[in-house]
C-alpha cells in the first residue's frame, strides 16, 4: 500500500507507516498534479494547506484511493459530502492537538488579562507604560465554556488546578462526570467573567443577543473557529465597550499563505489580543497528531477500523439502530464466511458487521452483528453448514 503525504507529516508518524509495510510519498502536488496522480495512491494525508475538492475525490475513487485523512481537527478544507458519495473514509487527528490549543487559550486569557502584549510592543518601541497597563486576575473568577468536549474540558482542568477558577458550561451534550457546572446558554454567558469559545462548527454561536446578556467587563477567548462569533456584532461590542476584551486564535477570513496580509477589522481595536492561528503550532502537538493519523489511518487499511472517521460511524452504537449478536463457532477453513452469509441473505437479514478471532488450531469464533432477529430455524439453518460447530444468539 502507499500513502500521499502533500503537506508532509512528522518522522514519527511516517515511521510507524513503514513499520507496518506501508509506503509513504511526501512530493507536493498542486491540483492538476494531485488530479493527475492521486489514483496511485489507497490513502492522502492533508494538513490545511492541500484543498481536497470533488474533482481530486472523484479522480481518486475511479483508482486505488480508499481513506483521506487530515492531520488535525478541522477539515473544512476536505470536500466531505464527495467522499461520501465515492466511498471515500475522512478521518482527522482530533487529539494530538489537545494540550497545546488548551494551553494557547489561557494564554491568551492572561495576555487579555494582563495586556502583556501590549507591554511588550510599547517596550519594544522604546515606551515605558504602567498605570495604563493594569490588568486583572484570573484567579478565583467564573470561567464559562461554550463547548465543552476535549479542549473545553481541558481549559477548565488547567484554570481549576492554576487558578482555582468557578467553572460553568453550555454543551449541547453536557458531561457531568468533568466536573464542570452546566448551565443554558444564557445562564453561562450571563454569570461569567471570562468566556473561552471551543465549538467548532461553522455556525454562529455568539451575536449581537448574546452579546446583550454578558457583563461589561467579560473577556471573550476564541480558540474554535472565526465563524462561532458574528464579527461585526462583535467589532460593535468592543468598541461600545459592551465587553472589556477579546483574544482570539482564529478569524472569519484569514490569509491563505505566509506573509499575505491580514486585514481584519479588529485590528482597530486597543482591546484585542491577536494571534495567527497558533493553537496546534507546538513541536509535541505536530508529533503527537501525525502519530495519531498514522495509527487511524493504518488501522482502517489493514483491519478496517473506522477510529476517528467524520463521515461514518466509529462503532454500531453511535449509528443508534437496534441490533442483534449471533455467534458461531466453526473451523477456520475456506467457504464458512460465504455459507453463513447466504444463509442471512436468503432469510432477508442484514448483516451489519462481523468479528471473527481463531480461538484454537484450525477453529473460529465469528461475532455478527444484525439487524434483525434469528429465528430457531434459521438457527438450525446455521448449524447445518459444514464445518460449523455450534450457533448461539
Amino acid at each position: 500500500m502507499k500513502i500521499l503525504l502533500n503537506d508532509g507529516l512528522e518522522k514519527e508518524g511516517i515511521d510507524i507507516f513503514h513499520q507496518a509495510g506501508i509506503e509513504t510519498d511526501n512530493k507536493k502536488r498542486d491540483q492538476n498534479q494531485l488530479i493527475s496522480d492521486i489514483g496511485q495512491f489507497d490513502a492522502l494525508i492533508v494538513r490545511s494547506a492541500t484543498k481536497v475538492t470533488r474533482e481530486v475525490i472523484e479522480a481518486g475513487a475511479k483508482g486505488k484511493l480508499k481513506i483521506i485523512g487530515r492531520a488535525g481537527v478541522g477539515y473544512d478544507n476536505i470536500d466531505v459530502v464527495a467522499a461520501s458519495e465515492n466511498g471515500i473514509v475522512v478521518k482527522i487527528a482530533p487529539y494530538g492537538s489537545t494540550n497545546a490549543v488548551a494551553e494557547l487559550a489561557v494564554d491568551l486569557m492572561l495576555s487579555i488579562s494582563r495586556n502583556t502584549p501590549q507591554a511588550h510592543f510599547t517596550l519594544k518601541n522604546g515606551i515605558w507604560k504602567k498605570k495604563k497597563l493594569a490588568g486583572n486576575e484570573l484567579a478565583y473568577k467564573t470561567l464559562a465554556l461554550i463547548g465543552c468536549g476535549r479542549i473545553g474540558q481541558k481549559v477548565a482542568h488547567i484554570a481549576k488546578r492554576g487558578f482555582d477558577m468557578e467553572i460553568i458550561g453550555y454543551d449541547i451534550k453536557p458531561c457531568p462526570e468533568s466536573g464542570i457546572k452546566f448551565l443554558t446558554k444564557e445562564e453561562a454567558l450571563q454569570k461569567a467573567d471570562y468566556i473561552s469559545i471551543h465549538t467548532g462548527g461553522r455556525d454562529i454561536i455568539i451575536g449581537a443577543k448574546e452579546f446583550d446578556l454578558m457583563k461589561p467587563t467579560v473577556f471573550i477567548i476564541n480558540t474554535s473557529r472565526g465563524n462561532n462569533i458574528d464579527q461585526q456584532a462583535l467589532y460593535n461590542a468592543l468598541k461600545e465597550g459592551k465587553i472589556a476584551g477579546y483574544a482570539t486564535d482564529v478569524y472569519k477570513e484569514e490569509p491563505k499563505k505566509e506573509d499575505d496580509p491580514f486585514n481584519d477589522k479588529l485590528r482597530e481595536l486597543d482591546n484585542v489580543v491577536l494571534s495567527s492561528h497558533l493553537g496546534a503550532s507546538t513541536v509535541e502537538a505536530q508529533r503527537e497528531t501525525s502519530i495519531e493519523i498514522a495509527r487511524v489511518l493504518s488501522g482502517y487499511l489493514l483491519g478496517g477500523d473506522f477510529t476517528n472517521a467524520v463521515n461514518a460511524s466509529e462503532s454500531i452504537e453511535v449509528e443508534e439502530k437496534q441490533v442483534f449478536t449471533l455467534f458461531i463457532h466453526h473451523k477456520d477453513v475456506p467457504g464458512v464466511f460465504a455459507n453463513i452469509d447466504k444463509t442471512l441473505a436468503d432469510s432477508n437479514i442484514n448483516i451489519r458487521a462481523n468479528y471473527s478471532r481463531q480461538i484454537d488450531n484450525g477453529y473460529a469464533i465469528s461475532v455478527y452483528v444484525l439487524h434483525q432477529k434469528v429465528s430457531q430455524d434459521i438457527l438450525e439453518n446455521l448449524k447445518a453448514i459444514p464445518n460449523v460447530c455450534n450457533v448461539k444468539i
